[in-house]
């Protein structure tokens, strides 16, 4: 027995002895490295962390365009949760499935179905510079040192087994279950909103752009006889309203022209959303690219939930 106890007193001071020594070789080691090299390792470990949280966690984005004024506006910086709509391996890569989908009204960023890829290796490089550098850093742009919009942040106003259509700018919604339109705000009492549509158009303003569309059609096909209106300085722009009339317009002349027809029928039925899809659309209505003009959106292209606005300081506040 004291043969025993004696063996573990020695292979104890033995033990003690080896990390003693380590942690001097450790110290002495670190006393020999130049100081650039320990801030240079220093950062490194701080850009992992910063990438990991980002990649996986939540991520900075800055808004580029007034889209979904006044929630969002232009330069507000924000932070986006990607943990709950499940979040992508690689940048661009490997998108896993989150423990949540998008619910009616969430705000939600998302890859842009218009968006021209300049190929993977560009586009996990801005990515990374994108989120390392919390948004300050994009390296995007277009031929005018403009941002590319590779994301898009909008709110999901349908989600799947959703009809929606515009009527001069007005969101009517046909529910599942519903057997008659209703207009966006009376839905309402099926799930609560706590934000405010911006309209830069007026209702009364419609019979003006339509009447400048058809003008501008009649004038084109020779029909100078049918005009009823000349082009007006100053009428304010909706593109889907002009292409609702263009088609209808188009369609009443050469009735016999499919194409007129079908694309006709598509802006005056709306849109039905998939199971697994949703429909987006900015707050600041009439100025937007949204499910409008591309359709809708795969749950698989949602990228994250908008959480709160983290610059300016005067604009911190959670987003609704």
């Amino acid at each position: 027995m004291a043969q025993w106890s004696a063996q573990m007193v020695s292979t104890t001071e033995q033990f003690l002895t080896w990390r003693k020594r380590r942690r001097i070789r450790k110290k002495e080691k670190q006393k020999k490295r130049h100081p650039i090299i320990e801030w240079i390792d220093a950062f490194l470990w701080a850009a992992v962390v910063v990438l990991l949280i980002n990649q996986y966690v939540f991520q900075a984005y800055q808004i580029p365009t007034g889209s979904m004024e006044n929630t969002l506006k232009i330069s507000d910086r924000i932070f986006v949760n990607k943990l709950v709509y499940g979040p992508e391996l690689i940048p661009g890569m490997l998108k896993i499935h989150g423990f949540a989908k998008p619910d009616r009204n969430s705000v939600i960023i998302f890859e842009s179905p218009t968006y021209i890829s300049k190929g993977p290796v560009f586009d996990v490089l801005q990515r990374v510079l994108y989120m390392l550098t919390l948004s300050l850093v994009d390296i995007d742009r277009d031929a005018s040192g403009n941002p590319r919009a590779h994301f898009l942040i909008k709110r999901a106003v349908g989600v799947g087994g959703d009809r929606l259509r515009i009527r001069e700018g007005a969101v009517e919604m046909r529910l599942p279950g519903m057997s008659s339109w209703q207009s966006e705000p009376d839905i309402g009492h099926l799930d609560p909103v706590d934000f405010t549509t911006q309209r830069l158009i007026a209702p009364e303003e419609y019979p003006a752009i339509d009447a400048a569309v058809r003008a501008a059609i009649y004038e084109e096909e020779g029909l100078d006889r049918l005009k009823s209106a000349s082009s007006v300085p100053n009428i304010k722009n909706d593109a889907h309203q002009r292409w609702t009339v263009f088609y209808e317009t188009m369609h009443q002349i050469r009735p016999q022209r499919s194409r007129y027809r079908s694309e006709y029928q598509k802006y005056l039925l709306g849109w039905y959303v998939p199971m697994g899809w949703i429909f987006p659309m900015g707050d600041n209505r009439d100025n937007s690219n949204d499910g409008r003009y591309f359709g809708p959106v795969h749950l698989d292209d949602v990228l994250g939930r908008g959480m709160f606005i983290y610059w300016p300081l005067d604009r911190i506040s959670r987003i609704r």
